[in-house]
């Protein structure tokens, strides 16, 4: 069993498991706005314009879904993805930085849209990261 895992957790890489940290919260996240919406909803007047709060959690839990799919796929392939988190991600931090300022409806707007823009540009960052080379087994040296 956990030669199984190991040899999952090597096909996957990094990239694999930072994509399904990503897809996981971005579900949960998603989720949590259709069960039992949550924030400011002075920050997110513009976005509640275009669509309902429940449109918006099925699309954070679509990107999510495309995100752990997507962290199986070979390196250079995942990249739709790192795309799908980022483009969830941005709208909300716009909406909550455009309604800190300059409509200045939501005093603390500035906050939330730092935290999703970090979480969405991690994903932009990511994206260009090689896998590691695989690991060799040496012997210590001697000194």
């Amino acid at each position: 069993m956990r030669a199984a895992v190991l040899r999952l957790v090597r096909r996957m890489g990094r990239r694999g498991a930072l994509l399904t940290c990503k897809g996981t919260v971005a579900m949960g996240y998603g989720s949590g706005q259709i069960v039992q919406p949550t924030g400011d909803e002075q920050g997110l007047a513009l976005l509640l314009k275009a669509a309902p709060l429940e449109v918006w959690g099925w699309v954070w839990i679509a990107a999510g879904l495309i995100a752990v799919v997507c962290a199986w796929l070979p390196e250079r392939r995942d990249w739709p993805g790192f795309l799908a988190v980022w483009l969830i991600a941005t709208p909300w931090s716009l909406a909550y930085l455009l309604s800190w300022w300059p409509l200045g409806e939501s005093p603390r707007g500035w906050v939330v849209a730092l935290i999703f823009g970090a979480f969405g540009s991690v994903c932009l960052v990511a994206i260009g990261w090689d896998e590691p080379p695989p690991a060799r087994s040496e012997p210590p040296r001697e000194t």
